[in-house]
């Protein structure tokens, strides 16, 4: 979208660009005063107008722009707004958001497997892939015990579950968890019917089930191997130019899904948990700068040309509450910046199971919250053991919107804590779950370039950057 932009814009008219930046700008201040202006005299028709032509001079910005990103935030800011000023439509609208998501998981599977297979059988080099595996694997672990104990430490400090009285009569939630066996976990990683895989969006056994494809091709004699190569590259080309299009409804599908959140939730809902809210957004924070930022400057990652090309995979993440969202498009912008397909193809994807950093650290900080607010003691050897524990069951969780909640659970069964003090945080879970699948994609974008890296796949920053990343 953005490399269609043509640089000679600005030099061949810069009296109408000019003159619509300077619009756009106007029309911004002009509302942000007026919005102001109602705040303080409390004159509410005042304020919805002042919102609402603020909103029409950031319109203005991105139309200009001509940015996915740009309009992905408008977008959410306008959605936001709508969820303020009209529950019951933004109500309504989650439809948008679900015909977006149901695009993006028809892109997953057929995604994988064609990167996959030729990642592996286009090379035949099987040592690499069970080095890369290994490295992989290696990095997903320290990186997400991390985040364990890093959870661990903030609800410690902040003690957000110490006096939460439990509420007379509380909604059922709307999964059921359950108590994971070591085997049973294991076993969920490998696919007894690949297209049930597929159907129940199991990305894990849909990359074992590929793996195993690429390696059984990359077996077979030249003429055999060919075809289905040349297959397998056809179909993975073709589904990022699927993903493409389905970007263009991702101002559309976010907007809604964020004027659905704060139609349904409202703004009120964060007073009772703010504390525990705030924990959280504070332990991803501190992850973020003492976890991953060092590891980005020891593998050398260029920081700036990173964050500009996963603004628009964690936009998605963000809004939706949905890592698989921003999966086909988090791929691509790794590719963009310079990862090999073949590694990125097989980390991200792994990463979905292993690498869930956000997620990992919101169950432990979730799971000693409930022991709190149940005024339940766990010293610091038991503690240990959830989060041991955790280490385990939270590998089977998948990008999805509640799949935390499902651990969640079984973590109480497991540990005999109540459920009470889970359903009281249903509130605010999906703000909750906004901050942990953004810092999920995070984690995952970054471990794929410290991976291949790692391999010396990955090549020093080019003197001058692509255009879709400087945009």
């Amino acid at each position: 979208m953005r490399e269609d932009e043509p640089a000679a814009a600005p030099v061949t008219r810069p009296a109408r660009l000019g003159g619509g930046a300077l619009a756009g700008r106007l029309v911004l201040g002009a509302g942000l005063l007026l919005a102001a202006a109602g705040a303080l005299t409390g004159a509410g028709t005042i304020g919805f107008a002042g919102r609402w032509i603020a909103i029409a001079g950031l319109c203005v910005h991105a139309v200009r722009r001509r940015s996915l990103t740009t309009w992905i935030l408008v977008s959410m800011i306008v959605g936001a707004e709508i969820g303020h000023d009209w529950p019951e439509v933004a109500v309504s609208l989650r439809v948008l958001s679900q015909i977006f998501l149901r695009m993006i998981k028809t892109i997953i599977a057929p995604l994988l497997f064609g990167t996959l297979v030729v990642g592996i059988a286009g090379h035949a080099d099987l040592k690499q892939v069970g080095r890369m595996g290994v490295k992989a694997l290696v990095y997903f672990e320290v990186v997400t015990t991390l985040a364990l104990f890093i959870g661990l430490l903030a609800i410690n400090l902040t003690q957000a579950g110490v006096g939460v009285e439990p509420p007379a009569a509380l909604a059922p939630p709307d999964v059921q968890g359950q108590k994971q066996t070591f085997a049973e976990v294991l076993l969920h990683v490998f696919p007894e019917n690949v297209a049930k895989s597929v159907v129940e969006g199991h990305v894990l056994q849909v990359v074992v089930f590929s793996v195993l494809f690429g390696i059984s091709l990359a077996r077979l004699g030249d003429d055999k191997r060919r075809p289905m190569l040349a297959f397998a590259q056809s179909l993975s080309e073709t589904m990022f130019k699927f993903t493409n299009i389905v970007m263009y409804f991702a101002p559309v599908g976010v907007g809604a899904a964020i004027a659905y959140t704060v139609g349904h939730m409202g703004l009120g809902i964060l007073a009772n948990l703010f504390k525990l809210l705030a924990t959280l957004y504070l332990a991803l924070a501190a992850f973020l700068l003492l976890v991953l930022l060092p590891v980005a400057v020891l593998a050398r990652v260029p920081r700036k040309r990173f964050l500009a090309a996963i603004a628009e995979p964690v936009s998605i993440a963000f809004a939706t509450t949905s890592s698989e969202a921003a999966l086909p498009l988090a791929m691509e912008r790794m590719e963009e910046l310079g990862v090999p397909r073949s590694t990125v193809a097989f980390v991200m994807p792994t990463g979905y199971s292993f690498n869930l950093d956000g997620s990992a650290l919101y169950l432990a900080l979730a799971s000693i919250f409930v022991a709190q607010a149940a005024g339940i003691h766990l010293g610091l050897g038991q503690q240990l053991l959830v989060v041991f524990t955790l280490m385990l069951t939270s590998k089977g969780v998948a990008g999805v919107p509640r799949a935390t909640l499902v651990i969640l659970l079984g973590t109480a069964a497991s540990f005999g804590l109540p459920e009470w003090p889970i359903l009281a945080i249903l509130g605010i879970d999906e703000l909750m779950d906004m901050a942990r699948t953004s810092v999920n994609v995070i984690g995952n974008c970054l471990a794929t370039v410290v991976v291949a890296r790692w391999e010396g796949q990955f090549p020093a920053p080019p003197t001058k950057e692509p255009a879709s990343v400087a945009a």
